[in-house]
């Protein structure tokens, strides 16, 4: 049995920075994928243009078969102009990040309305807003990482009814409220979903390091609205991984000043666990849908703008892969989610 899906893409992947990112860049491609929407939460921060080009250059330089496409950090130092010269440059994007609530997220932001001047501008060039749907943690407001996600959706509709026209997409859901918060705001409105939240709920990161992300998985009900959306097939949901690699030393410790990294790394086997995935649960009949058309769709990248790679990629069914336990390039270390594990596809 096989499966030929269009030029997927993954619309939400860390591809860091430095000496690491030579052993990153290229397991886009690995895991089927030939366009890859980049986050911009490095040290520092992309927050301009020129930034924002000069990581895609770095990018390139190490696989130039995968379309890379741009973002800008929400920050203080951007400007309508920055954001008009971002747009005419072919930046796609601006991601918010509440502030220390994930990782390099120090210099997020702490109150939206001041930057309607710059949502503003990006409704009228036809740039994205990326929501990381999250407030902070707050014990006085018991606020936590359970309930952050839902306490953020009011921001999302204050923000949808300001700029109606303004497309925005809230990243890697993990709620049910997340799922129908997104339905009821309508068009201009779409959502990422990872891989390992189809998969994971509080149970399976609690004590277990690997697993520990940020937004955090949830209760087995919110696990089965994500499941349901993609089941559903609805245009407006579709794969962002939030692939978030860190050196195993940040993941499998912790002290009690220095908690475990947030992040799970998908990226070198992606394609194949979605599929293993969406099968388990019925829903392998929409893996082209949430893996390639909605995306695409909603951030008007038809398969047309695909320049380079592969037009389109082919699993095949096969039984118990086996996960690589690690990578290693002889400079740096990265482990994989499901590492040891099995699947039952492969890209052929």
């Amino acid at each position: 049995m096989s499966i030929t899906i269009p030029a997927p893409a993954d619309f939400h992947v860390h591809l860091r920075q430095g000496e690491v990112s030579e052993l990153i860049v290229p397991h886009v491609r690995k895991g089927g994928f030939d366009l890859a929407y980049v986050m911009p939460n490095l040290k520092p921060p992309i927050t301009s243009t020129e930034q924002a080009l000069k990581y895609k250059a770095d990018l390139e330089k190490i696989d130039p078969s995968v379309e890379y496409l741009m973002t800008l950090y929400l920050s203080p130092e951007l400007t309508p102009d920055e954001i008009r010269k971002a747009a005419a440059a072919g930046v796609i994007g601006v991601k918010s990040y509440p502030r220390g609530v994930t990782t390099n997220s120090d210099g997020g932001i702490e109150s939206y309305e001041t930057y309607y001047p710059i949502f503003a501008t990006m409704e009228e060039v036809g740039m994205v807003l990326n929501l990381h749907g999250e407030v902070p943690s707050d014990a006085s407001a018991n606020v936590h990482v359970l309930n952050a996600e839902p306490t953020f959706l009011p921001h999302l509709f204050k923000i949808h009814e300001a700029f109606p026209k303004l497309r925005i997409v809230l990243e890697h859901a993990t709620t049910r409220a997340a799922v129908e918060a997104v339905k009821k705001c309508g068009p201009t409105v779409g959502c990422s979903i990872t891989a390992h939240h189809l998969d994971l709920i509080v149970d399976d990161w609690a004590g277990q390091s690997w697993n520990f992300c940020k937004p955090v998985a949830k209760y087995p009900d919110d696990r089965e609205a994500l499941r349901a959306v993609v089941r559903e097939g609805h245009p407006r949901f579709f794969l962002g991984s939030d692939s978030a690699p860190h050196p195993p030393e940040a993941k499998s410790t912790s002290s009690p000043t220095h908690a475990c990294a947030a992040g799970v790394y998908t990226s070198p086997i992606l394609l194949p666990l979605v599929a293993h995935l969406l099968e388990s649960f019925g829903a392998l009949d929409k893996l082209e849908g949430f893996v390639s058309t909605n995306g695409r769709n909603f951030y008007q990248r038809p398969f047309s703008s695909q320049k380079m790679g592969r037009e389109s990629v082919t699993l095949k069914k096969v039984i118990n892969k086996r996960v690589d336990e690690q990578y290693f390039d002889g400079k740096s270390t990265l482990v994989p989610f499901w590492a040891g594990r099995e699947l039952n596809w492969e890209i052929a």
